[in-house]
């Protein structure tokens, strides 16, 4: 079974394309089991607002129908797809996982919420029965890995993340950040990161809408926030400044007439808008409106890269580790290879103890000496076991394959001096 790694995420796909490829949560089970019809034997699915990404235990050359599913699954055509793809085997898939867990690969550098994320991806998959000894050993390395990485790099200094430079972002827009109303559409991780950013900045009146209420409010108690219903955006959406989306709807929520509708309630007072969806929350066309400053994800880019330099020097100290950690774990991999042999030479030599133990156990039981029965017990266990490793040997002596004899040599340890 040869490990892969394929997907597409920012770096590599504009966000049309992304969020056409992103897996829905709730349809996630019935996917991870379709990917075996390729022949999967195992398989996790990472779907974020930034990447999707299969790892996937499979035959070798089976990548091309992987690749098919993919684009079939999603109803993309696999010409536009593959410019955007990238696929890793073996080595380089583990590595590629212990970066992106790491929060090497992110959008922002060395941002924690991905590993979350590839936690909760795994025990979806895990949960579904589609994870064996590949993927399970994989994943528990790759948290270890991670927690690492944070440990003993400052990869996690100077706390930044897509929704932290969505309020950064914010700051240069409004002189005075603390006045400002904010309507945060949404309850999950990020809008609950938005959230703590905007508290920090002073910010006293937020609204926050969720599809379930009580979410909401559970996000506002914490941070003195009102809970809405989804329904009811267009009673309050007049009175944001500021809107920050991020749910999981495959359909946008904001439309071009609601906020026009807005705008005018607001006598076209600026609104800023963030749509860190995939899909988008936010319908393309709202940018086009005078006094709205709409922003996606990948608009965010330019904002986060100021935040580099001071993780680039922790990311070298990071990948010294994962290169290190990427060794031990393709040790192991390796490891798999012996198991049959292992298991048929234990096979063989308990084959022949028990034929010999018979053969004793009936001289024994005819009155031989057990003195005598345990000497030749011994001697012809030691000759029968010896005997096809000296005819090979000997053979590779005669046909000058030093190799051979020097592994023998090795495996049984006879350059080893005796205690």
């Amino acid at each position: 079974m040869h490990l892969v790694a394929l997907g597409i995420n920012h770096k590599t796909a504009p966000l049309s394309l992304r969020e056409q490829a992103a897996f829905d949560p709730q349809g996630l089970p019935e996917a991870l089991r379709a990917v075996a019809t390729v022949g999967a034997a195992e398989a996790t699915i990472l779907s974020t607002c930034n990447r999707t990404e299969l790892y996937c235990g499979l035959p070798q050359n089976a990548e091309e129908s992987l690749i098919d599913w993919f684009c079939d699954y999603h109803k993309l055509s696999s010409r536009i797809v593959r410019p955007h793809l990238y696929i890793h085997g073996g080595r380089t898939a583990v590595a590629h996982a212990f970066r992106v867990a790491s929060g090497l690969d992110s959008l922002v550098l060395g941002e924690p919420q991905i590993l979350g994320q590839m936690k909760t991806a795994f025990a979806t998959a895990h949960k579904v029965g589609v994870t064996g000894k590949l993927l399970n050993r994989l994943f528990q390395h790759t948290f270890s890995v991670a927690k690492q990485v944070r440990t003993d790099t400052a990869i996690g200094a100077n706390a930044v993340s897509v929704a932290y430079a969505a309020v950064s972002l914010a700051r240069r827009i409004f002189d005075k950040l603390a006045n400002q109303t904010v309507l945060l559409i949404g309850a999950g991780e990020m809008i609950e990161l938005a959230a703590r950013h905007l508290k920090e900045q002073g910010i006293k009146q937020m609204i926050v809408a969720n599809r379930t209420v009580e979410r909401a409010a559970t996000l506002g108690n914490i941070y003195g926030a009102r809970a809405i219903s989804l329904q009811e955006i267009p009673d309050y959406l007049h009175t944001a400044d500021i809107v920050i989306s991020c749910t999981a709807s495959l359909l946008p929520l904001l439309g071009k007439g609601a906020v026009e509708s807005a705008l005018k309630a607001r006598k076209h007072r600026p609104m800023f808008l963030v749509d860190l969806a995939v899909p988008r929350d936010i319908e393309v066309e709202v940018g086009e409106l005078s006094d709205v400053y709409l922003y996606t994800i990948d608009d965010l880019k330019g904002v986060i890269e100021e935040n580099m330099e001071s993780r680039q020097a922790a990311a070298r100290q990071a990948e010294t580790i994962i290169e290190g950690e990427v060794t031990e774990f393709m040790r192991w991999v390796r490891s798999l290879d012996s198991i049959p042999t292992v298991r048929a030479l234990r096979c063989a030599a308990e084959a022949l103890r028990d034929a010999e133990f018979e053969r004793a156990k009936r001289a024994l039981e005819r009155g031989e000496a057990p003195e005598q029965v345990l000497l030749r017990f011994a001697h012809s266990l030691t000759n029968k076991f010896m005997h096809g490793p000296s005819s090979a040997l000997r053979e590779a002596d005669a046909g000058g394959d030093a190799d051979l004899i020097g592994a023998a040599r090795a495996l049984f340890c006879l350059d080893h001096k005796a205690p």
